[in-house]
């Protein structure tokens, strides 16, 4: 390991039930994100998962998208608000687990502290859904959560749009493609991002020296590769580490963790964005672990990443949507 694992991450990795991911089948997949769901709302979740920030009202908002419905997971200030940030969110889980309610800590500080409004999209999830389901999920979700914005006090020239793990994937395609899209994104938030869904996910040498990390494990990683991402697909088309044109972005804040399997991607995507000319921010944070965010009781340095992220917006979006004094 490059550092020290927390010792309530430990303590909690010793006492779940292992979890042999290259035997696993389609169906256990599923049945093991239904049980993951289910744990989300007892009382170890909770503590896990941390609380939801008093100055938030939370509600579920149904999207209707060409062919499908999507729910999203709308996060606004308690004391009301209009014109504010937009903060487009998806979440982690590499494509075949999670759920939006696993980042309620983290987005409802934004939402109170920003504040902002905050949608975070439930796209479709693999194996029933194989990629790039999700990239479509995401681009038509940003579309019309912009278009709605007024709706609830979102700002539809403020956007911003982060994610987690594969979650940062969809953000960071998001951002590249919000030209296209017609969405003026003025921010991209990148945490512990996965960017590379080649088989060179498995030669960064992080991979390798944090092979025994208790969450994006080597095995959990080859299933989501196995699981997410159809034979014969080309993984390049998703990967924004491969994307040739990145210039003209919006600035991106990436946020790595010392003890995760992925880490070197961060490094290796902010050096792709700083030689198109973007403005990035990364920030490493050596004892924690992929997720970190999500499990704030766990790892004490996600305290500090989501200070950090709050402080990231609050400069790149609200004082560069300031007019200036004439």
């Amino acid at each position: 390991m490059r550092g020290t694992i927390p010792r309530k991450m430990r303590l909690l990795a010793a006492l779940a039930p292992k979890v042999d991911w290259d035997s696993m089948t389609s169906e256990q997949v599923i049945e093991l994100r239904a049980a993951q769901d289910r744990k989300l709302g007892t009382a170890l979740g909770t503590f896990i998962l941390g609380t939801v920030d008093r100055g938030t009202r939370i509600s579920t908002e149904a999207l209707e998208l060409p062919g499908r419905r999507l729910h999203v997971r709308l996060y606004r200030p308690a004391a009301g608000g209009s014109a504010l940030p937009l903060i487009i969110a998806f979440h982690g889980g590499g494509f075949i687990s999670g759920t939006p309610a696993q980042d309620d800590w983290l987005l409802s500080h934004l939402a109170a502290r920003l504040p902002a409004v905050v949608a975070s999209v439930d796209y479709r999830l693999a194996p029933e859904h194989p990629a790039p389901a999700q990239v479509a999920d995401a681009y038509d979700a940003t579309t019309s959560l912009v278009e709605q914005a007024a709706r609830w006090g979102g700002d539809p020239d403020q956007v911003v749009v982060l994610g987690s793990s594969a979650g940062a994937t969809l953000a960071a395609l998001t951002a590249i493609s919000a030209q296209d899209l017609g969405i003026p994104v003025r921010a991209q938030v990148l945490i512990n991002p996965q960017v590379d869904w080649t088989e060179q996910v498995f030669r960064y040498p992080s991979f390798t020296e944090n092979a025994d990390a208790p969450t994006a494990t080597p095995g959990n990683c080859r299933a989501v590769q196995r699981f997410a991402l159809p034979a014969g697909f080309d993984a390049r088309s998703m990967s924004p580490l491969y994307r040739e044109n990145l210039s003209g972005l919006a600035p991106a804040c990436i946020v790595a963790a010392g003890l995760d399997t992925l880490e070197d991607q961060s490094p290796a995507y902010a050096d792709r964005l700083r030689a198109a000319g973007v403005e990035v921010t990364l920030t490493r944070y050596p004892e924690a672990t992929h997720a970190f965010l999500s499990m704030p009781r766990l790892v004490p340095a996600a305290r500090t990443a989501r200070a950090d992220i709050l402080g990231y917006l609050r400069n790149h979006v609200l004082e560069r949507a300031r007019p200036t004094p004439g």
